[in-house]
């Protein structure tokens, strides 16, 4: 009897709500940085590595690394709703970090361009399980109501963490070179995440049930497919969440692969790019600490129309300024404006879907998020290796407006 009250007590024991669940929520958050952290080794320097060592010309060559990052970021995160639901959520996390640990070397060690794809692919790997599984802990662990301020919080840890790291890369660039010393950084990401997770961190997926009550378990059951179409076109909430997902990576991956080269054609130094590098994702990641609880009490569907309507007009202005304060702020604003779309638009898949396929409708609505990477590195790669950086920025930017204006008529009355 005393065995049996033992096995069960957890399980009785664990409620949805943040202030029940702080410990394990507040630790996520710390492993979620480190994600976040292992991103930013790149934002900064691997751009300048493609020109300065590897030679590399055309802008197209260049952002290839991050096409393979949002392609194989994408397809991981259609499987890793399923892959959690079968296998538990911190199995899947902890297979993430396992992703994680060669890649920093392989940069590092980087011989050909080539290397450094291949160090892409992994850290889509473990991007695509290792956050969506941040996430998705971080939805079970709140309570309906605090889903906003769940995933605002989430994204915070993991986007200040990317931009510290940028500025952090930068700085070690500018004094120790672009390799190997900033890449140091992600090898203590890679050890001290996998540890975390797999020492302190518990498993969320026998919190389901009790945010799902006795009438879900009267629901049909929904196969993959279906869940698929309803989050692509079925469902116009969710249609409108998918494309403007995908449009906002596809801004963040043209800023990601051209905003440094453009930089340092007008002339600024790896050390200032380094710290636009850092305000963008910084100012991104701090505001989502506002913009999260937010989307709990105002029209999330108003945050993701206007908050992508001022990125736009925020990349605009990076491709008008022609001064660093210019670009600073363009920076800081374009920052904003993702702060306001970025955890609306994920509570908006949590609120559309059900507890028992929420982590599938997650992992496809990340799928189309995350191939704005890729699509926005061809994109701006291409049109900017044939016009120049101005049409190529410029197109990016009438392009989230428009998503914007979609996203605004497809959740209209939600």
């Amino acid at each position: 009897m005393d065995t049996r009250e033992k096995q069960h007590a957890p399980r009785t024991a664990r409620r949805p709500g943040l202030r029940a669940n702080l410990g394990q929520f507040l630790l996520l958050m710390v492993v979620n940085a480190f994600v976040g952290g292992m991103v930013g080794l790149e934002r900064t320097v691997v751009p300048l590595l493609g020109t300065e060592e590897f030679g590399l010309v055309l802008n197209t060559a260049i952002t290839s690394f991050i096409v393979s990052f949002g392609v194989t970021k994408a397809c991981v995160n259609l499987l890793s709703g399923a892959l959690a639901d079968r296998y538990g959520r911190k199995s899947v996390l902890v297979a993430g970090w396992l992703f994680a640990l060669p890649v920093p070397f392989l940069i590092i060690y980087a011989p050909s361009w080539e290397w450094i794809a291949a160090a892409n692919v992994l850290l889509g790997i473990n991007q695509g399980l290792a956050w969506s599984m941040a996430v998705v802990m971080k939805i079970d662990l709140a309570c309906a109501k605090q889903r906003g301020l769940a995933v605002g919080l989430n994204e915070f840890a993991g986007y200040l963490a990317v931009g510290v790291t940028a500025l952090a890369t930068g700085y070690l660039a500018s004094v120790y070179g672009l390799r190997p010393v900033p890449f140091y950084l992600g090898i203590g990401y890679a050890v001290l995440g996998l540890l975390l997770s797999a020492l302190f961190v518990r498993d969320t997926r026998d919190m389901i049930a009790p945010q799902g009550g006795a009438a879900e378990a009267d629901l049909p059951t929904l196969s993959f497919r279906e869940i698929f179409a309803r989050t692509t076109w079925t469902d116009r909430r969710l249609r409108g969440a998918s494309q403007a997902g995908l449009v906002n990576n596809l801004n963040d991956g043209m800023s990601w692969g051209l905003f440094p080269l453009y930089f340092a054609a007008a002339g600024l130094d790896v050390a200032g790019i380094g710290v636009l590098k850092f305000a963008y994702p910084a100012v991104w990641g701090l505001g989502q600490l506002v913009t999260g609880p937010l989307s709990d009490v105002v029209s999330r569907r108003l945050l993701i129309g206007y908050g992508m309507a001022l990125q736009g007009a925020a990349i605009g202005m990076t491709l008008l300024g022609k001064s660093f304060p210019l670009w600073l702020a363009a920076t800081v604003l374009l920052g904003v404006g993702t702060a306001l779309v970025y955890p609306a638009l994920i509570a908006v898949v949590g609120d559309a879907s059900e507890p028992r396929w929420r982590a599938r409708a997650l992992g496809v609505y990340r799928f189309w998020r995350d191939m704005g990477y890729a699509v926005g590195a061809l994109l701006a790669g291409t049109i900017s290796d044939l016009l120049g950086f101005g049409p190529a920025i410029g197109s990016v930017a009438v392009l989230t407006v428009v998503s914007g204006l979609a996203a605004l008529h497809l959740m209209r009355g939600k």
